[in-house]
């Protein structure tokens, strides 16, 4: 292993000047020495808009996922390489460029994540298809987003972080919500002041809303963007008949009302909070009750629930309503993440533990990269490494998970609903819910931990809120006698979720925002950071930040506001010259087309099949597993059950989340990543989704009984069981062309090939289900 070790770190340090040479070169090309600006000026992404795209959606989110934990940040950087920037990349590290742009094949950097001489990230090789994008990446010329190629230098021009905090309190992100009145414009089409916002943008870039969607489109675009279901062909009848000036509207507010909204909505909020049902690691066991907070989260959309009072369940839900079931439940929010439970050093897994709830608090309610300050002052955000601590401290009374077994995590983890109080804590009970628990009355003494060692004790910290929000020094409570908990997450709770609050009222509808239009007006959600790009529309994001909290911090009133706007209902079409002026469709002149979720996806093949099974609530439910799938465990089928035939057709919010074992459709159409906080999924086009779509036993199943349920709708007639399924597929009416088209599938099967009537029918249905018009929404 030392000798191994001794090779990789003397071949790094060969390439080196390899690294020079390339830097030179590039600096003659471009007629200048300085290899900041010539990292810009040679910068792909600068000539074509759609490798600036590839890097933003696909790049960038693999970087930071895989790379910048170790190669991100100056005082962490391994080998001296950080992959920060472009030219941090043509710079390289100790060991020379990570990338040739002579020879991009021979690039350090694809030989170590393909463990052909250095093994990066050494805690597991990439996928075959994240391995794909870094080499198309490096054959590309390494694209960098335009405007952000410079990497930041703490010596050139970051200065110290208590400077950054005080040249950083102008950061609009900072500044109190603004009122701003919705723009005098003139408009073909003005539906509410979300239009004047996005009209005046238009017009200053000399663009206009493309034409309204036609009724289908938009019919079909609110049912999966308000429930994640299709809807049936009944229902998309009975609106094309709907002539009137409020049909639409009448729409919306049934869907807001629908039970299935909370159940997607719900999921929307659960990718945010790394929500899954297992601890990960080797035994990766179950997390007791834990479906309980899946319940309550998609209760409380349901019941359009104040968004201040769903923070201040979630953070200190048993200190603030101690006599709420819900209250109780939603704290299970501090034990979703992953637990060692055999760590090396249990002070630090204490830590660790602590690590996930700062950095998902932060990131999810306030859209603070607070953990980057665990080890460090943050590199680029006004964030000292104290605040970072500052902010632990709220929660520092908090027990871990468990310490080793599965009593452990009732002693610590579990306790009685309140409803039904009189059991213990120590016992798989029915009245059991898996929440939050302190060490009681007195938390641990809170101590900057030099480079986030706990062995490693600096300073020590009282509870506070990050100083560039010149928030005042939190009033801590005085326990009460026999308290069981310190009391200080619920003056945290109340800071984040109140009006005053420069952050979390942009923070959550810009989220509600970009899950309408597949981008947020702010395009990194959980990073409203001085490095993030600005708001496209700062003004709008204020505006429906202000009417959320006059609305008394109910979302579905900002749900109505977008879905009635006349930008939501604008049509999904190119214009050439548009597309010129704004290829990314940042002032969005048009409605942005895109893929459905993996959730949506299954459901949506459940429900045109014909037995989409719509309860609700209770424990998860287990479907069939393919024996390939199963077999990759260490013991396969460890932890995953059999549920009944009629269970294990439930929407798939309700499967199981285990995650070591993800179900294949979820997996293979990019469904979340449950061990971090996921403000974004990708969206990938890989053959493993097409393979599955034709050959899992899942599509061949489904194919199977769509094919029955058509037969016992339309009979034997071929065109009616055709049309029939067409309008289920589409959710629009089909044309008398694809009907014929159909028809004549059916008759080529049973004719040239000899298949029986069923069985053409059969793989006419799966044909259906591959439709790119089923799978893509616009």
């Amino acid at each position: 292993m030392i000798g191994r070790r001794a090779f990789q770190f003397a071949r790094f340090a060969a390439v080196i000047a390899c690294l020079a040479v390339t830097a030179n070169r590039l600096a003659a090309q471009t007629g200048s020495s300085d290899p900041a600006r010539m990292a810009v000026e040679s910068n792909p992404a600068r000539r074509n808009p759609r490798l600036a795209e590839f890097f933003r959606k696909e790049v960038a989110p693999l970087l930071k996922q895989k790379c910048w934990k170790c190669h991100g940040e100056e005082s962490s950087q391994r080998g001296g390489l950080a992959l920060m920037s472009r030219e941090d990349v043509l710079r390289g590290g100790d060991s020379g460029p990570a990338v040739s742009l002579d020879e991009p094949a021979d690039s350090l950097l694809l030989e170590a994540i393909r463990y052909e001489s250095y093994e990066m990230p050494p805690d597991g090789k990439l996928t075959d298809e994240q391995i794909a994008v870094l080499e198309r990446w490096v054959r590309s010329g390494v694209p960098w987003e335009p405007g952000r190629e410079r990497a930041r230098r703490r010596s050139e021009n970051a200065g110290s972080v208590q400077q950054r905090i005080r040249d950083s309190r102008g950061h609009w992100a900072y500044q109190p919500i603004g009122d701003p009145r919705p723009p005098d414009v003139s408009a073909p089409r003005i539906e509410n002041a979300i239009d004047a916002f996005v009209w005046q943008r238009l017009g200053e870039k000399g663009l206009e809303l493309s034409d309204p969607a036609e009724k289908t489109a938009l019919l079909r675009r609110a049912y999966y963007g308000l429930i994640g279901l299709p809807p049936d062909p009944a229902t998309v009848r009975a609106f094309l008949r709907d002539d009137s000036p409020r049909a639409f509207e009448k729409i919306v507010d049934r869907l807001l009302a629908s039970p299935q909204y909370g159940e997607h909505w719900g999921r929307h909020w659960l990718d945010l909070v790394r929500y899954a049902e297992t601890n990960s690691y080797e035994r990766d066991a179950a997390k007791p009750f834990v479906w309980r907070y899946r319940d309550y989260v998609i209760r409380s959309f349901n019941e359009d629930k104040p968004y201040d009072r769903f923070i201040r369940e979630q953070l200190a839900g048993d200190e603030l309503f101690p006599d709420s079931d819900d209250a109780l439940i939603a704290t299970g929010f501090y034990r979703l993440g992953i637990w060692d439970d055999e760590p090396v050093d249990r002070r630090q897994s204490l830590y660790d533990q602590l690590d996930d709830v700062v950095s998902t608090t932060g990131q999810v309610f306030l859209g603070m990269n607070i953990g980057c300050a665990r080890c460090h002052e943050h590199k680029i955000d006004p964030i000292e490494q104290a605040d970072y601590y500052r902010f632990l401290a709220f929660f520092n009374g908090v027990t871990p998970y468990g310490i080793r077994d599965a009593k452990s995590v009732a002693r610590f983890s579990l306790r009685p609903l309140p409803s039904q109080r009189g059991g213990s804590g120590e016992t798989g009970e029915p009245n059991q819910v898996l929440c939050v628990t302190e060490i009681g009355s007195q938390p641990r003494v809170t101590h900057v931990l030099i480079r986030g060692s706990a062995r490693a004790e600096g300073a020590e910290v009282r509870p506070g809120f990050p100083r560039v929000l010149g928030a005042e020094s939190p009033v801590l409570p005085t326990p009460p006698a026999g308290a069981t908990s310190c009391g200080r997450r619920s003056v945290l709770a109340n800071w984040i979720a109140s009006a005053d609050n420069p952050l979390t009222a942009r923070v959550i509808v810009n989220r509600i925002w970009q899950y309408h239009f597949g981008r947020g007006l702010v395009r990194t959600p959980n990073d409203f950071g001085v490095s993030s790009p600005p708001p496209t529309h700062p003004r709008l994001l204020d505006h429906l930040a202000r009417q959320l909290i006059a609305g008394g911090w109910r979302l579905k009133r900002i749900h109505r506001m977008i879905l009635l706007s006349a930008t939501y209902r604008s049509a999904a079409v190119h214009d050439d010259r548009a597309a010129r002026l704004d290829p990314a469709n940042d002032w969005f002149w048009r409605f942005p087309s895109r893929r459905l979720q993996a959730e949506a996806i299954r459901d949506s093949i459940l429900a045109v099949q014909g037995d989409l099974n719509l309860e609700m609530s209770g424990p998860s439910v287990f479907t069939a597993m393919p024996a390939a799938v199963l077999a990759g465990q260490s013991r396969p089928g460890s932890g995953w059950g059999r549920s009944p035939a009629g269970q294990q057709v439930r929407r798939t919010i309700y499967v199981h989340i285990k995650r070591s074992l993800i179900l294949p459709v979820v997996a293979a159409f990019d469904g979340a990543d449950t061990d971090t906080s996921c403000p974004e999924r990708f969206v990938s086009t890989q053959p493993t989704q097409a393979l599955l779509m034709l050959n899992s036993d899942f599509l061949q199943q489904s194919s199977r009984r769509f094919a029955a349920d058509l037969q016992r709708a339309a009979g034997t007639d071929r065109t009616a069981c055709v049309r029939e399924g067409l309008w289920r597929v589409t959710q629009r009416p089909p044309t008398d062309a694809e009907v014929a088209r159909g028809v004549a599938f059916l008759e080529r099967m049973t004719e040239r090939h000899g298949v029986s009537p069923e069985e053409a029918l059969r793989y006419y249905c799966l044909l259906l289900l591959n439709l790119n018009e089923f799978l893509y929404l616009d």
